[in-house]
């Protein structure tokens, strides 16, 4: 059971600033290349783009409206066979803030 569980580690960043992925991405790749593990990515998932429409004016005009947007960039990091000593490495590494990171084993 334990050598199914740790099989494969996904690591998936998302943030609002792309220059933050890069970076971190490239972080998490030389932090895993050092501990020998197998490693598949970045892969970059499709841009989400966010809309909102919003009135210029609280009263009248209804017809000036402005919209902004919020892009999330995406990228996904496949480790195959991790060691406990990639484990280590990843869980001092250290990610700027503005950066979600979701680990699922």
């Amino acid at each position: 059971m334990d050598q199914i569980i740790q099989n494969k580690v996904r690591i998936r960043l998302k943030t609002y600033e792309h220059t933050l992925l890069t970076k971190s991405c490239s972080n998490i790749i030389n932090t895993i290349n050092r501990t020998e593990a197998r490693i598949v990515g970045p892969i970059s998932m499709p841009t989400k783009r966010k809309i909102y429409c919003v009135l210029r004016s609280p009263h009248v005009d209804k017809d000036s409206r402005e919209h902004f947007e919020i892009r999330i960039y995406t990228k996904i990091i496949d480790v195959y066979k991790p060691s406990n000593t990639t484990v280590d490495a990843l869980m001092k590494l250290n990610i700027p803030a503005g950066i979600d990171v979701e680990v699922q084993l």
